[in-house]
């Protein structure tokens, strides 16, 4: 009885945190209120605030969510022969993330367009955990593709990574807000490719 209890409060939070989803695409971070997300749930502002403090903590239970299937998906294996491939890898992995999880895409449309970066979001402007781990593993693979001399002559391993962050971080944007057979989303593991092919030795 317990575990059934359990699973239905943790059933009616995912409920909560995709009705509110849905609201801050709509509406926008700034116009959403806990009013409007308990309707688009159907269930009482009660149970939103059983669960969540208040609109922050709410957003932020989204962003963490949508992190996951970059957590999963998106890696270094620091055993790649090739890790300017396993980079190229991991970045045409992030577009098939856009594409085939609507939920991590709709997120970051929000948090990209949808979000004024003012009072208790003021500090969504920094860089994540999630993002600086990222950073992380571009950099010490680039310095692996370094080592295995197959990055260009010349390049900075760091300067390099943060080239291609700067690059994925627009390119997802650009993605959002392009139509199905526009360059940034039709063409965009073209672009990736074409990014790689220009660090290599």
């Amino acid at each position: 009885m317990v575990r059934k209890t359990k699973e239905e409060a943790e059933l009616t939070r995912r409920h909560i945190l995709d009705a509110a989803r849905r609201v801050f695409l709509e509406c926008g971070v700034a116009r959403t209120t806990l009013e409007r997300v308990a309707a688009a749930a159907g269930v009482t502002r009660g149970a939103v605030y059983w669960h969540f403090r208040n609109k922050t903590d709410l957003f932020f239970a989204m962003r963490e969510q949508a992190t996951l299937p970059f957590v999963d998906r998106v890696v270094f294996d620091e055993a790649e022969a090739d890790p300017l491939q396993g980079i190229e890898r991991a970045l045409r992995e992030i577009i098939h993330i856009m594409e085939d999880q609507p939920e991590t895409r709709e997120t970051i449309e929000i948090l990209s367009f949808k979000c004024e970066y003012v009072e208790d979001f003021s500090g969504l402007r920094m860089r994540t955990e999630g993002q600086l781990e990222f950073l992380d593993g571009l950099t010490a693979a680039y310095q692996r593709a370094a080592a295995k001399g197959l990055l260009r002559a010349g390049f900075d391993p760091a300067i390099v990574a943060q080239d291609t962050f700067v690059f994925v971080g627009g390119l997802i944007k650009h993605w959002l807000s392009s139509e199905p057979e526009e360059c940034f989303r039709a063409g965009a593991l073209d672009l990736i490719r074409t990014h790689m092919a220009l660090r290599r030795a």
